[in-house]
């Protein structure tokens, strides 16, 4: 079992939480149950499938959490350019966030790559 608190890609995991969370404030109201919901879920489900995933004894079943990781990266990228194409959001505004899940994307990709050829 691995500590998922020592972990990079927990802890990018996290501050790509508090970014989302941080950016969802800025949306309308009606959004609350559309975007909002969906985009904060999204976030929160990076860090916590990487800390469930760590509980698992296998390698295998540790990839499936990190892939399911990788899933919700890709979910938060397609929502924030939802919210720009809406003009909710300026473009400008994603930008740090955007190059926060890029590289959250390279890193968990990185460690799926080596559990694949050990």
């Amino acid at each position: 079992m691995r500590d998922f608190r020592k972990l990079e890609i927990w802890k990018n995991g996290i501050s790509i939480v508090k970014q989302v969370y941080q950016l969802s404030h800025q949306l309308p109201a009606q959004e609350k149950f559309g975007l909002i919901s969906q985009i904060n879920r999204a976030a929160v489900s990076i860090p916590s499938n990487i800390a469930e995933g760590c509980s698992r004894n296998s390698e295998v079943e540790f990839k499936r959490f990190l892939e399911i990781a990788i899933g919700s990266l890709f979910e938060i990228e397609t929502q924030l350019i939802i919210i720009v194409e809406l003009k909710l959001i300026d473009l400008k505004e994603t930008e740090n966030l955007m190059t926060l899940i890029h590289k959250e994307g390279r890193m968990i990709n990185g460690l799926i790559n080596k559990i694949k050829k050990s």
